[in-house]
């Protein structure tokens, strides 16, 4: 996983994997269908290149109908993409990336009270 990262497509698949459990390949070309039109085939070899080449998807074959289940946690993927954004785009620097999101005109005083909480507990952990 960690040379391999999966692609905005791929990403749409492991989420429905995620919120729905190991599924079919009709299963995930209908959710997937929901917001564009996707055809099955595209779907059934993208989800056989996520299993065979790719090592993201696991099918299970002892049904008829074959059930493919992540091998990736939602953890593992959000992990590894916002490492790769820290180091692209904010040359690996916390400070940076913090500054960014606070600077946002969303930034809710709910979320800044939260925020500073959570640095005060890391802030007793180091210690």
């Amino acid at each position: 996983m960690k040379d391999k990262k999966p692609t905005d497509a791929e990403l749409e698949v492991l989420q429905i994997l995620w919120d729905h459990g190991p599924s079919s390949v009709r299963f995930v070309n209908e959710a997937l269908s929901r917001n564009r039109e996707v055809v099955y085939t595209t779907t059934l070899k993208m989800m056989q290149v996520m299993t065979e080449k790719k090592g993201f998807l696991k099918r299970d074959t002892s049904e008829r109908t074959h059930l493919y289940e992540a091998l990736l946690s939602r953890e593992q993927v959000r992990q590894n993409m916002f490492d790769r954004m820290l180091d692209s785009v904010f040359q690996g620097s916390p400070l940076k990336l913090v500054v960014q999101a606070l600077g946002h005109e969303n930034t809710s005083l709910e979320d800044l009270e939260a925020i500073k909480e959570l640095i005060s507990k890391l802030e007793k952990e180091k210690q």
